[in-house]
């Protein structure tokens, strides 16, 4: 009886949804599946097919921006596919539901537009990540010359606006005044700027370090308070990578403010030292000598003529001093030391073959022979 009875009981509820749920209805909701369906296809065929076309075809004709491009709007434009068969299959069950007047509702409207400003606002965010194409393209159209500290710092710029005007424009779809909220900003700007004055002069400090350019990104630079390679700079600070491999953040107002040694910078490397020979080489020697060393650094071609002095210099403590002083024409820290070995080398088989040795720090004691004074002091 039991069993008869539940059966009864749901036979009446399906009658009940029959009701409202009768063919028509139920085809009008398989239609609008289908359309969703449909979108859903054709954005795997667009992510998967269609966009790998593209990108095949302006990677032949080396058009890296248009294909930075369409990488960049690639997750964008599968989430617009999504939306529009959720908005397309729900406007169609409220229209034949409904009514053609019923179609679409302010809410639906606003969240449709709504999405279309955030995807549009992605892929936008998506085109400052990573490569540095966009802003050679754009230094090439206006002659600019863009180095490549600029594009990180640049980036976050854009990426800062790109969200801040996504998110004015969705506020504003949904019938907030944005007005007055950017009257209020306007209003607390100088609370916010006298509490906030330290971060504002590393912005301006960073802003300045750009417009000057004392360095770029992969830098070795030298400052009073930090000696390392630049790995970033930021709105607030640089970030230096000593050589003993800590990281150092430096304020960009205490950076801007200093004085920087950007050793990269320079084309050539300094050689400065002495040669010390014994006291008891001739004359002759160290002016043939001096002549040889002379001779060999005009030859050899990494060493710069203009600057070059070789003499002796002075009678030190323990030795003859042949003062050395050239520039290296190389940057690179290890070919200079490759250069500068082989010109020691050199040197030595030059006073060698001379016969000239170099001299040793070396102190002579004398001793008196007081014994001896006091004998011939008495025999006189």
């Amino acid at each position: 009886m039991n069993s008869i009875l539940s059966i009864s009981v749901f036979i009446e509820k399906f009658q009940g949804l029959t009701k409202y749920f009768s063919y028509e209805t139920l085809k009008i909701i398989g239609i609008a599946f289908i359309i969703f369906l449909f979108f859903m296809a054709l954005r795997k065929i667009f992510s998967k097919h269609l966009l790998n076309l593209m990108l095949k075809i302006f990677s032949k004709k080396k058009a890296e921006l248009n294909s930075k491009i369409f990488t960049a709007f690639q997750k964008p434009l599968s989430m617009f596919f999504l939306v529009l068969g959720i908005y397309s299959s729900i406007s169609y069950l409220r229209m034949q539901l409904l009514g053609d007047r019923y179609a679409t509702s302010p809410f639906m409207q606003k969240l449709f537009s709504s999405s279309i400003i955030i995807i549009v606002a992605w892929g936008l965010y998506n085109l400052t990540l990573g490569s540095s194409i966009l802003f050679d393209k754009m230094g090439e159209k206006f002659d600019l010359n863009l180095d490549k500290i600029l594009f990180p710092f640049m980036a976050k710029i854009i990426r800062f606006l790109i969200v801040a005007f996504a998110t004015i424009m969705v506020i504003e779809k949904w019938g907030y005044d944005i007005q007055g909220f950017i009257a209020g900003l306007g209003l607390g700007g100088l609370a916010f700027a006298l509490a906030a004055k330290d971060a504002a002069a590393n912005i301006f400090g960073g802003i300045v370090i750009l417009m000057d350019k004392p360095f770029n990104i992969g830098d070795w630079i030298y400052t009073p308070s930090v000696e390392g390679v630049v790995e970033d700079i930021s709105f607030r600070s640089t970030r230096i990578r000593t050589f003993e491999q800590g990281l150092v953040v430096v304020p960009n107002s205490t950076l801007a403010n200093q004085p920087i040694t950007n050793w990269n910078r320079r084309v050539k490397r300094r050689a400065n030292f002495n040669v010390g020979i014994t006291y008891d080489t001739p004359v002759d020697k160290i002016k043939k000598s001096v002549e040889e060393i002379r001779k060999m650094l005009k030859d050899n071609t990494w060493v710069n003529r203009e600057s070059l002095i070789v003499n002796f210099d002075k009678f030190a403590p323990s030795s003859l001093d042949i003062f050395l002083n050239f520039y290296i024409n190389t940057a690179e820290l290890a070919r200079y030391l490759e250069i500068k070995e082989d010109i020691n080398f050199k040197i030595m088989s030059i006073l060698e073959k001379n016969g000239v040795s170099i001299a040793f720090p070396s102190t002579s004691v004398y001793i008196e022979d007081k014994a001896k004074g006091d004998t011939k002091d008495k025999m006189e």
